[in-house]
């Protein structure tokens, strides 16, 4: 199996959710199946099958996350410098709009494009990877291709 490059920040919130979801989510959903058997036949109850498909999606998600966590390859942005490098800070300006972006580059369970951490496998990431602060990068985006100047790169 191959690893999955993972930041610090990112491999604690999926430890995190699984903690949630094995002590909080998972007893929750066991009283839930309990006392929805309570209310009798369970051909035409409702709640129990609610809870069962929840209890299936919750256990999914754990064995989802214990996979996930055991490949991960933690590496520590703090411990790297010169180009662009997974877990780097990109600050880029759009050639054509002049409109700055700042973007670090993260793995794919843990990227969130609204908060700013871009998936290592998108089109932007692959093309920022080995350049240098001052570089031009050409990027085919779904939208056309787009360019950018990077303006800094950080390491945090």
């Amino acid at each position: 199996m191959e690893k999955i490059p993972m930041t610090p920040a990112g491999f604690s919130a999926l430890e995190a959710e699984l903690k949630n979801l094995k002590s909080v989510e998972r007893p929750a959903i066991i009283a839930a199946i309990a006392s929805a058997r309570e209310l009798g036949d369970l051909k035409e109850n409702a709640e129990y099958h609610s809870a069962r498909e929840k209890q299936g999606f919750i256990e999914g998600r754990i064995k989802e996350l214990e996979s996930i966590l055991s490949l991960a390859d933690v590496i520590d942005p703090a411990k790297l410098t010169g180009a662009v490098k997974f877990g780097a800070k990109v600050t880029l300006v759009d050639e054509d709009t002049d409109e700055e972006k700042t973007w670090q580059i993260v793995g794919e369970y843990e990227a969130n494009i609204e908060n700013g951490l871009l998936n290592i496998k998108s089109p932007i990431a692959r093309a920022l990877i080995g350049k240098d602060e001052g570089d031009s990068v050409e990027v085919r985006t779904p939208g056309g291709v787009r360019s950018y100047e990077i303006l800094s790169i950080e390491y945090a």
